[in-house]
Order: structure tokens, then sequence, then C-alpha cells
């Protein structure tokens, strides 16, 4: 093949699969909340979880004034009779109802594969578990998801995924964070808009109508894989700025 081909043969492929990439959403380079009152915080400088926190899937541990998050729930086949077990990180679960928020928390990966932020209405029937949206943090990678709608329990003899929300979405923006580093981090949750920054730099933003719903009853925090790190965690009532 002439070389000259070649060569403008690979510049139009680059080209066409570069048009084709997913165009990132703009971060707005200045906060979107503003906070008002605090809701919770925790420092995690003491032996026992107390009261407050619960346990949705295991297991979670204070550790030298930290909250230590090892996920113990792996895939498993079906094997001699047995049921096959479906994976799942683990999580633990604050219930603190807000519609607009800021959730601040310091976290180290570790071994983990990934640490989330997540709201739910466990009374919303309308996703599974009442999941609605969330922030996941992997050492290259934030993903911000709008996950109401999704996966809801399917009637008795119905077939095929339910189909998705009208504009619902979800992004994924590139990161290069150390895991053996604490960093902090901040989402800021307004209307139907997340905004997502990390070490007091905007690292995400995510517009989807699931955001929205009103009545976020429940805050739950995960952690993929082993030894993933959480501290000094605060949550305030926020509004538009």
């Amino acid at each position: 093949m002439n070389l000259r081909f070649l060569t403008l043969a690979c510049l139009v492929t680059a080209t066409t699969f570069a048009a084709d990439a997913p165009k990132l959403p703009s971060i707005p380079a200045e906060p979107i909340a503003k906070k008002k009152e605090l809701l919770f915080s925790d420092d995690f400088e003491r032996a026992e979880l107390g009261k407050a926190w619960a346990i949705v899937v295991p297991t979670f541990s204070l550790e030298n004034g930290t909250l230590k998050g090892t996920q113990m729930r792996f895939d498993i086949p079906e094997k001699d009779g047995k049921p096959a077990v479906k994976g799942h990180q683990a999580v633990i679960g604050n219930d603190i109802p807000t519609k607009d928020s800021v959730i601040e928390f310091r976290f180290k990966l570790g071994s983990a594969q990934s640490v989330t932020a997540e709201f739910d209405d466990r009374k919303f029937n309308g996703s599974h578990y009442g999941h609605l949206c969330m922030a996941r943090i992997s050492a290259n990678g934030i993903t911000l998801t709008d996950q109401k709608g999704l996966a809801v329990a399917r009637p008795e003899g119905a077939t095929g995924e339910p189909p998705a929300p009208a504009g619902r979405k979800n992004v994924t923006f590139p990161l290069s964070l150390d895991p053996e580093t604490w960093h902090t981090f901040m989402l800021e949750t307004v209307s139907d808009t997340m905004r997502a920054s990390i070490d007091g730099k905007p690292v995400a933003f995510l517009q989807s109508p699931g955001i929205a719903h009103p009545t976020k009853s429940k805050v739950e925090f995960g952690c993929m894989g082993k030894d993933g790190s959480f501290d000094d965690l605060k949550i305030w009532n926020a509004e538009a700025r």
C-alpha cells in the first residue's frame, strides 16, 4: 500500500474515533450549592459504630479513627444444587433525609477498586432498592450515575429489561489518584444536577432527571474491594447558589 495513502487512512480513522467519542459535559468552575445547616458529621474517633449507622452489605469497621470498608460478597456460580450468589460492594447507610445537599469526606482507596456515595429512597418502588443517584470514585475515574428507574423488579411473566427513563444519564470523567494518599471529596446535589470535586478541584458534573427526586431519605457509602477508608464525614442541607 502506498505510504502516503496509509498515513492518510490512519489520520482519517483517528479523526473518526475522536468524533465518535462521547463528549463530556462541562464542569462548573464554581460550586453549585450553598451550604445551609449541618445535618450530620462523624470523625469515627471511637470503638463502635453506634446506632446511627447500619451495615447494609458486610462489612465496615472502625480502625485508627477511620471507617474501613471491606467487600465480603463476591460472585459465586450455581453449584451442587446451591443457588448462585451475586457479588456486591460493602455498603453502610444512614437515615438522613435531604433534597439538595453537600456531602464531604476524606477517603483513601488503599486496596479497594472504588468507593461510593449514594442517595436512596426506600419507600420509592420505581427502582431497585430505591436507588436514586451515585458517585463512584476509583484511581483512574469518577462516575456520576442517575439510578432512578433502573432494575425495577419485573412482574411475574414479564421479560426483557425495563425501558430507561427518558433523559437518564451517567458519565465518567478520568482521574489519576494515588490510592495510598488521603483525598478530600465533595459532592453537591442541587435540583437535577450533581457536581463533584476532589482536593478542591472540580472533577465531574452530571445533569439528569433522577437526581431531582425530592425525597432522598437515605445516604449510603460503599467500598468495592478491600480496605477502602473514609474519615471526617459531613452532610449539609443546601440550596442553589
